[in-house]
């Protein structure tokens, strides 16, 4: 029994996450916020020609860039683990080649949009300006879009329609209706659907097998480095 000294004990501190309401910026803000600034700058990158798309992109990289440093509080479930470094190679150069030729047999659909189709070669003739662009897209490509979209789709998303407070379920301990979901919605936010939806199947079963979010971003990073190889090597630049 407590001491009855006519003072009300003072309450342990909540630990994180536990008594924070649903909705809260602390809960979901930084799990969110890149992945909006990215969708939003995407838009307006959409509607860019000639040497506007590089200047645009490049503004997208900086500010992704700014909002998932002012978000590395969520980082932590990023745990680094070099046992799963060549599974997400493996898992990222299995998914390269089921983008590739799923999609090479899949119809696309307007209402899905496209890809802006930029090619650097013709559009900028300068070549240092070519390279610097060059390497902020793959920069975007292969760092930036992987450990956003793994942040926001396999460590929030499949948690949150799991349970909307997200932060008591476990990494890949999604429910059924979180996993197709995911699947559903990732497919509909590429003009490749199919291998989109197929990708994100693998992604979350990658999160199921290794509860690693390191290994789905390894993973993803591998697969975009292998897109981007194969776009600049036979210029289909729709891809990117």
């Amino acid at each position: 029994m407590s001491e009855s000294n006519g003072r009300v004990p003072a309450a342990d501190p909540p630990e994180e996450g536990s008594s924070t309401p649903v909705f809260s910026p602390r809960t979901w803000i930084g799990y969110v916020v890149p992945m909006v600034a990215f969708m939003a700058l995407t838009v307006l990158e959409g509607q860019a020609t000639g040497l506007g798309y590089p200047i645009l992109y490049t503004l997208k990289a900086v500010v992704v860039t700014v909002t998932l440093i002012m978000s590395r509080r969520v980082w932590k479930e990023i745990q680094f683990d070099r046992k799963m470094l060549l599974t997400g190679i493996v898992v990222g150069a299995l998914g390269y080649i089921e983008w590739i030729y799923v999609d090479r047999y899949t119809p696309h659909f307007k209402f899905l949009g496209s890809r802006t189709g930029f090619n650097p070669t013709h559009e900028i003739p300068v070549a240092a300006a070519r390279y610097l662009f060059l390497t902020i897209r793959f920069y975007g490509l292969v760092v930036m879009v992987p450990l956003m979209e793994e942040i926001f789709w396999r460590s929030f998303l499949l948690r949150w329609i799991t349970d909307p407070e997200f932060s008591r379920v476990k990494l890949g301990d999604y429910s059924l209706s979180a996993f197709f979901a995911v699947a559903g919605v990732f497919a509909a936010a590429h003009p490749e659907w199919l291998a989109a939806a197929i990708y994100a199947m693998a992604m979350g079963l990658l999160l199921k097998k290794t509860r690693s979010l390191f290994a789905c971003i390894v993973a993803h990073g591998v697969t975009n480095l292998l897109l981007g190889i194969y776009v600049m090597q036979t210029h289909s630049w729709t891809l990117w």
